[in-house]
């Protein structure tokens, strides 16, 4: 049987060649970069993640790594707490402790690159009651490895889990772990909402409103695909990566730089921006001090007010206020799992 290989849309191909990669490394042996600056770390606040039940949160652990409370759920994107990636060191350390984490019902991957998915990582998340949601063609894998409880879905799919409707939509990378796995899995985002927006409760004498929409945009390189995602999903909230994109002649198909960014979190329609993949790991040349600064010049450029681009600190937890309930239903098929 025929192998599969997944594909960007439009067919666009990411991966390098030697001659590139070894460019790449001279150019970089040239650099000098002021690595002062370390993203701040902020005390987490375990106490009461472990007891909340009832208000969204978003807790960055670091790099791509959230853990985010949603409809009754505790949920964790990419968990990577390794302390190296390779012959790198972390730069900083975990936002939060692994074994401060509440326990997990959910964990959701991007794809299978090592700053995405740490096995080790999810071993240590991992319970029999834990669902692990992987891109297509991860699954296999996963399950070998032990993760029993897994289930693998198609970009535009949706399931629900819950009071969660989660869906997996596109992004512009690719994949390996080995040299014989590239792009035999696929790699995407998540849409999370609420699984049925028309079913509003009463509490007392208020309506009890409903979580914001969340999109946890994975690893991407600037693409149509934002602007579609945004047509098919009325979003509040957008993790967004803004780091790894120097230098960006190697780097621009696979990973925004921050300027994208902020045009991605423009063309998806969010109403808030929270920065990620940046300041855990020198993936590339770029340094987060320089993500930041640049991620900052370009929302005054764009006029964009102060507050709908919100930067956390290692470990820091932002408690989101409900939606507005008139959100419209993303055209993605329900499935329930």
């Amino acid at each position: 049987m025929p192998k599969i290989r997944y594909r960007n849309l439009d067919n666009i191909k990411v991966d390098k060649t030697f001659k590139e990669i070894r460019k790449w490394r001279e150019e970089r042996r040239g650099k000098k970069k002021d690595l002062s600056f370390a993203v701040p770390g902020v005390t987490p606040r375990v106490a009461y993640l472990t007891d909340n039940r009832l208000e969204t949160t978003i807790t960055w652990i670091g790099h791509s790594t959230f853990f985010i409370q949603y409809a009754g759920l505790n949920i964790i994107t990419d968990p990577v707490w390794a302390e190296r990636l390779g012959f790198d060191r972390r730069l900083v350390p975990p936002g939060m402790k692994i074994e401060e984490v509440p326990p997990v019902d959910l964990i959701l991957i991007s794809h299978s690159h090592y700053d995405h998915m740490h096995l080790a990582s999810i071993r240590r998340l991992y319970r029999a009651e834990t669902k692990l949601i992987v891109p297509a063609g991860l699954k296999g894998k996963m399950v070998r490895k032990g993760f029993r409880n897994c289930m693998e879905m198609q970009w535009w799919e949706s399931v629900g889990i819950g009071r969660l409707k989660l869906s997996f939509v596109p992004a512009q990378h690719w994949t390996r772990r080995t040299p014989f796995d590239t792009d035999m899995s696929h790699w995407g985002g998540y849409i999370l909402e609420p699984a049925d927006p028309g079913d509003q409760t009463e509490r007392g004498s208020e309506r009890e409103l409903l979580p914001p929409h969340l999109y946890f945009a994975g690893d991407s390189g600037y693409f149509p695909g934002f602007k579609e995602i945004g047509r098919r999903f009325q979003i509040d909230v957008a993790l967004m990566p803004i780091g790894a994109y120097e230098p960006e002649w190697f780097m621009s198909l696979q990973h925004v730089n921050p300027e994208e960014a902020v045009q991605a979190f423009l063309d998806v329609g969010a109403e808030m921006m929270i920065p990620m993949h940046y300041g855990s790991f020198r993936l590339a040349d770029d340094t987060a001090r320089e993500a930041l600064d640049r991620m900052e010049a370009a929302r005054a450029l764009q006029g964009i007010a102060e507050e709908r681009i919100k930067v956390l600190g290692n470990g820091e937890t932002l408690v989101m206020p409900p939606a507005d309930v008139k959100h419209e239903k993303g055209d993605a098929d329900l499935s329930v799992w």
